[in-house]
């Protein structure tokens, strides 16, 4: 299946920047600083966040692909940079010169992380070449270009959102109405971004309680697409089934773990006659569904209804009071390296997972609708819609 969208991100979590480049954004789409600055704002947000998000600005700069507020069809090319750069320069120094500080290396790998395998497999003695890449900062640049993909789907009425339905054992009510576009601002006014009051106060107990351990908490999120029209992805190739693509993306996020389609797991306890979504049909309205265990895809495609998927997240691997580990230069037993970190990420990794839905969502679409403008994109959903509201 040929890419008609892709992006790249490169930068270190230390570095002088993050870049990001989106390439195949049609041409048309509302972008500014403010917008995507406002995605990246919401990213450092969450109860339970460390030191560094109230640090770190995310300053941003728009480099190309983007004039006078719209897409123009070029690549989009953002940076962002790191206000804490002068602090690295010499431990970060791209040439050997300029590293003018003793830098011990890092050689004691903490479990869980990248440091251990990623030093194996690319042959250092030092943690920090493998560290500084697999840091969750990297997750910044995928905001922003989630950011340019969630302007782009809201351009064709499509809206994604998300919220916390766990964090440390502690969940939010399933009894709740599930969250529309309406309720994004009250699920962002909450600091753990959830709607659930009596599981948010909850929630920030255990957090509490783990942050005196020196300890970490992960959790569980759900994203939300509303406004999807029914055939994105294909039942015809494992490359193209749409679950498939949304559950790489979100995988591919910094500490989860696992990933599932409306309540999956629940589902897969149940028997066939309550596992799926009965159809009807009326002149008005067409097809519908009046149940959403389907979590919006049947067969790899979208349904037209609700698209839901949520993401399990691992307790961070960076403690406070580190575990047990073996130093890699005298293969000593030890005690893993300490880097700053969070006591809990899920809130903030919900809306990075809405930024790679996005950006999923926002590819199927130009592979099914095609165009080079956002207007060619809309008129040729509109003809598909209309002949689907036709058969």
């Amino acid at each position: 299946m040929a890419e008609m969208l892709r992006f790249l991100t490169a930068g270190e979590s230390h570095g002088p920047a993050l870049t990001a480049v989106l390439e195949g954004m049609v041409a048309g789409v509302p972008v500014s600083s403010k917008l995507v600055g406002a995605e990246l704002a919401r990213r450092r947000m969450g109860y339970g966040r460390g030191t560094r998000m109230k640090i770190e600005q995310d300053r941003l700069e728009i480099l190309g692909g983007v004039r006078h507020g719209r897409t123009i069809g070029s690549p989009v090319a953002m940076v962002i940079h790191n206000s804490e750069w002068p602090k690295w320069q010499a431990i970060m120094a791209v040439e050997e010169e300029d590293a003018e500080v003793e830098d011990p290396a890092l050689s004691r790998p903490r479990p869980g992380h990248a440091d251990l395998v990623g030093m194996q497999k690319y042959g250092f003695g030092d943690a920090r070449n493998i560290l500084e890449r697999a840091s969750a900062r990297e997750t910044a640049a995928r905001v922003a270009v989630g950011a340019v993909c969630k302007a782009f789907l809201g351009s064709l009425g499509v809206q994604v959102l998300s919220h916390v339905i766990e964090v440390g054992g502690v969940r939010a009510s399933d009894d709740a109405a599930l969250p529309g576009p309406d309720d994004l601002e009250r699920i962002d006014s909450s600091e753990l971004r959830t709607l659930d009051a009596r599981a948010e106060d909850e929630m920030r107990r255990v957090i509490e309680e783990a942050r005196r351990r020196g300890d970490t908490l992960g959790g569980v999120f759900e994203v939300i697409s509303y406004g999807l029209p029914p055939g994105l992805g294909s039942h015809v190739h494992w490359d193209r089934r749409i679950d498939a693509s949304l559950a790489q993306a979100l995988m591919s996020i910094h500490a989860i773990k696992g990933v599932e389609v409306g309540p999956g797991f629940e589902i897969a306890r149940t028997p066939g006659s309550a596992a799926h979504d009965e159809i009807s049909w009326t002149p008005e309205g067409g097809y519908d569904r009046a149940t959403g265990r389907s979590g919006g895809t049947e067969g790899g495609m979208t349904t037209g209804g609700p698209l839901r998927v949520r993401a399990a997240m691992k307790p961070l691997s960076s403690l406070a009071r580190p575990l047990h580990t073996v130093d890699v230069a005298t293969k000593e037993e030890a005690v893993a390296i300490t880097q700053r970190s969070d006591v809990c990420a899920v809130p903030a990794a919900g809306v990075v997972g809405e930024a790679v839905v996005a950006f999923v969502l926002a590819r199927e679409v130009l592979v099914k609708f095609g165009g080079d403008s956002l207007v060619e994109t809309r008129r040729n959903l509109r003809a598909y819609l209309d002949d689907v509201a036709s058969r």
